[in-house]
């Protein structure tokens, strides 16, 4: 068992970074994605993109085996959330100012904290029965 902080002092590994990287890209492609689908097919579109985001950081827990493969890709979902928020100079944005918008960020956020907090794998090493036995 590592003592808490001990991932501090370890060599941070390429691999472990790339991977982080691709889940941000992903993260904010799937922003981007959910962000047009959600708006085109109302409930269809707004349950299937929420879907997605789920999987997406689901599976980057457990490919990166943690939080971290989770808040990679919802900062990249976020960001591109964001930024597709925006007005442009000529008053042009993508999010319309309706329910299915609310629920889209709203759900994404909630979806991402679920899978933070709840999804999480096991801990490798931990014991297999309950403390005290």
């Amino acid at each position: 068992m590592s003592a808490p902080g001990e991932f501090l002092t370890q060599p941070v590994k390429a691999g472990r970074v790339a991977g982080y990287a691709v889940l941000v890209v992903l993260g904010a492609l799937a922003g981007a994605a959910g962000a047009l689908v959600q708006a085109a097919w109302f409930p269809g579109g707004l349950l299937l993109a929420l879907v997605g985001v789920a999987g997406l950081f689901r599976g980057g827990a457990l490919v990166l085996g943690g939080m971290g493969g989770v808040l990679a890709p919802a900062a990249g979902w976020l960001l591109a959330a964001f930024l597709l928020m925006t007005s442009r100079p000529e008053g042009d944005f993508l999010f319309a100012v309706e329910l299915g918008t609310y629920l889209y960020l709203l759900g994404g956020i909630g979806v991402a904290v679920m899978c933070a907090t709840v999804w999480l794998p096991r801990q490798p090493g931990g014991p297999g029965a309950r403390l005290g036995k």
